[in-house]
């Protein structure tokens, strides 16, 4: 077996091929995979995911606030969970339960930019009693959408 030798100029030299190695191996890795293409309609046409839990007792009001808005679908489920109000206390043949996970509806909806803030006005009027366990709106970036019988992308999946 052959001796190598080490030091400063050898360990310049091996550092260079592997960097050499490395942007072939990208190069190749590149020209194979073709770019991404949802990153660019993503950017074009942005969307915003909007996730609100709210009363079940609210939730009629709400779906029909997100309709005049002009939001033409939404999913929801029932949820259970406690915020700032900590559940609450129920009398039943008289002792004392305490409830920590209260029944909450999760709606989402998906919207173009643009109707975010309409959508939010929407659920905030419909759902608000003034009373603390009104629940929560939360606003996220979507990347893409994608109609799975047309295979639409973007904003026009939506509608």
């Amino acid at each position: 077996m052959k001796a190598r030798k080490v030091g400063r100029a050898s360990e310049g030299k091996d550092m260079v091929d592997e960097n050499e190695r490395a942007v072939e191996a990208w190069k190749i890795i590149d020209r194979l995979n073709p770019p991404i293409t949802f990153l660019s309609a993503s950017i074009l046409m942005p969307m915003k995911r909007i996730e609100a839990f709210v009363r079940v007792n609210r939730l009629e009001a709400v779906k029909d606030a997100l309709e005049a808005a002009g939001v033409r679908g939404l999913s929801c489920e029932g949820v259970r969970g406690y915020g700032r109000q900590m559940g609450r206390t129920d009398l039943y043949r008289g002792s004392t339960y305490a409830v920590n996970l209260l029944p909450k509806m999760r709606i989402e909806v998906v919207v173009r930019d643009e109707d975010v803030e309409a959508a939010i006005d929407a659920i905030i009027e419909s759902a608000r009693t003034g009373e603390v366990g009104d629940g929560k709106i939360f606003v996220t970036e979507v990347l893409d959408a994608i109609r799975v019988r047309t295979g639409e992308r973007g904003d026009s999946a939506l509608t």
